[in-house]
């Protein structure tokens, strides 16, 4: 735990913890700022020509693209050729303070550049080493390379959507890629919780295919739970639910238990359905959900959307209005808690952000670093490991090592006083 040496680490739950970042394009990158945003001390490795979402975007300025303003926020920056033999040695002497390293590359390339969990382990034993992949070790899909759209297919998404839209078609967000940063966030925190208890480090793998196998599944598998499938005569409602039409736009409603179903009958003016047969209870409304969703449609087009939504409202009813995403960032509850923020980056000027949406009552996160510049912070991490102002000007000069503004050794000797 060695972020607590730097004046500047931040403060939350994670404070203390270093974490190395290895990870690429999406799915490492969301669940290392995760972190980041939870107080931990991430240190982005990337290569000495950048990482490359860093031009992958709408930016201001070359290498600095929205898509890695968001990815990498809360974290700092160190530029290092890992094929370089000094840029091996380097990052091993950084690995030896550290408490994770988190990657998402293929195993057999972290084993060419002999940076595996053996490698690291042998210079700090406790070291908890997360990796995501594609596919499992074990499977005849291991080592296959895989992107979300790959992922999405598999895990039968588009085939779900298709019983809706009439034909196959992805989700419209890297769902697969968050889902699983979100599973490789928490496999990191598991990890590292186990460490304290035990003084044990491990190494960590989280497969896309599997984990999103398990997600949609979880949802899906339906009266496939038991073997052999038991056949109830219901269907899962999933595929019928739907915003539905108003005088003048679109609300979602949903009046899930028996109360919540006749305070709707009672609001909808239609109060002889709370005890019709088919859907007095939970149990039969789900039966024939396709009923149930048919009467809420035809009542809802008899008022606008305010309409609606007021006298739902004030009788306790789940509902909201269907948000586009201009919107959702207008939304006046997010105003309220703050959800948005304007900040000033060094390099882009005004920024708009979002908070971690979580709130802590004690250990309060407070990192707020915006997303480095590439090699912003090469040579206080270097210094940090415990490298020399002599053996960093060596890594520059031989190329091994970007820094920001230090390419020139003698600014080095000018840089960093505290």
């Amino acid at each position: 735990m060695t972020a607590a040496r730097d004046r500047t680490a931040p403060a939350g739950p994670l404070a203390g913890m270093r974490i190395l970042d290895l990870t690429t394009v999406l799915l490492g990158p969301y669940a290392t700022k995760l972190l980041a945003d939870l107080g931990a001390d991430v240190i982005k490795v990337e290569p000495v020509g950048g990482d490359g979402r860093r031009v992958l975007g709408p930016a201001r300025n070359p290498g600095m693209s929205c898509q890695f303003l968001v990815l990498n926020r809360s974290k700092r920056a160190l530029a290092l050729d890992l094929k370089q033999p000094a840029g091996r040695a380097a990052f091993l002497r950084l690995a030896a303070t550290a408490d994770a390293v988190v990657h998402n590359s293929r195993i057999e390339a972290m084993a060419r550049l002999r940076l595996d969990y053996a490698a690291v382990r042998a210079v700090k034993p406790d070291i908890v080493y997360c990796v995501a992949v594609g596919f499992g070790s074990g499977g005849r899909y291991a080592g296959r390379p895989a992107y979300d759209d790959v992922i999405q297919g598999l895990s039968a998404l588009p085939s779900l959507l298709a019983q809706i839209c009439g034909k196959p078609q992805f989700v419209p967000i890297n769902v697969c890629d968050r889902v699983c940063g979100v599973y490789l966030a928490n496999a990191v925190l598991a990890a590292l919780l186990h460490r304290e208890r035990s003084g044990q480090g491990q190494e960590v793998e989280v497969p896309m295919f599997e984990t999103m196998a398990e997600f949609v599944l979880s949802e899906h598998l339906w009266s496939h739970n038991f073997e052999p499938p038991v056949d109830s005569g219901s269907t899962i409602r999933l595929f019928d639910r739907r915003p539905y039409a108003t005088a003048d736009g679109y609300i979602c409603v949903m009046a899930s238990s028996d109360g919540q179903w006749r305070a709707f009958c009672d609001v909808i003016g239609r109060p002889e359905l709370k005890t019709e047969e088919r859907f007095a209870v939970r149990a039969r409304r789900s039966r024939n959900a396709k009923e149930v969703y048919a009467i809420t449609e035809a009542c809802m087009r008899t008022r606008t959307s305010a309409e609606w939504l007021d006298v739902l409202e004030r009788a306790d009813i789940p509902a909201a209005p269907l948000h586009t995403l201009e919107s959702l960032m207008a939304d006046p509850h997010l105003d309220d808690v703050g959800f948005f923020r304007i900040e000033q980056h060094p390099s882009e000027g005004a920024l708009r952000s979002m908070k971690l949406p979580l709130r802590f009552s004690l250990s309060r996160p407070g990192n707020s670093r915006p997303a480095p510049r590439l090699g912003e912070h090469s040579v206080e991490v270097l210094r940090e490991a415990g490298l020399s102002d002599i053996e960093i000007e060596q890594l520059i000069a031989c190329g091994a090592v970007k820094a920001l503004g230090r390419n020139d050794p003698a600014a080095l000797r000018q840089a960093d006083q505290g």
